[in-house]
């Protein structure tokens, strides 16, 4: 039987989920990618709690962008959310790519957020 898409990306997000879980010490920074829209949370899977999140509906990443569904928008929520994860004293993280290939955005939104001071 022939699995849809989105069942795929299901079973592999569970099967990343398998192996990277969040701490206090050291949280998950999970990517949602959409057709339109990307989103990025840092999640503490202990108390299961979102310390941090950002996405291209946030008002500070809208303005510079034309569409949220290209490797542009996914470097400003990567620069973003690296700058809100070094304010609330948060430097190192565990990436969870969320069923997503690590390629295209992902990657994008990966590689900003180590430039801009995140480590994982």
């Amino acid at each position: 039987m022939k699995l849809t898409r989105k069942e795929s990306v299901k079973r592999r997000h569970h099967r990343v989920r398998r192996k990277v879980s969040g701490t206090p010490e050291r949280p998950r920074l999970a990517v949602f990618r959409s057709n339109q829209h990307i989103y990025a949370q840092v999640i503490d899977d202990t108390k299961q709690h979102t310390l941090v999140a950002a996405s291209t509906l946030d008002p500070e990443v809208r303005s510079e962008i034309k569409s949220g569904g290209n490797c542009d928008a996914s470097v400003q929520v990567g620069q973003l959310i690296a700058k809100r994860c070094t304010s609330s004293g948060i430097s190192q993280v565990v990436f969870d790519r969320g069923g997503s290939p690590y390629h295209g955005r992902v990657k994008a939104l990966a590689e900003a957020a180590r430039e801009a001071g995140l480590e994982f």
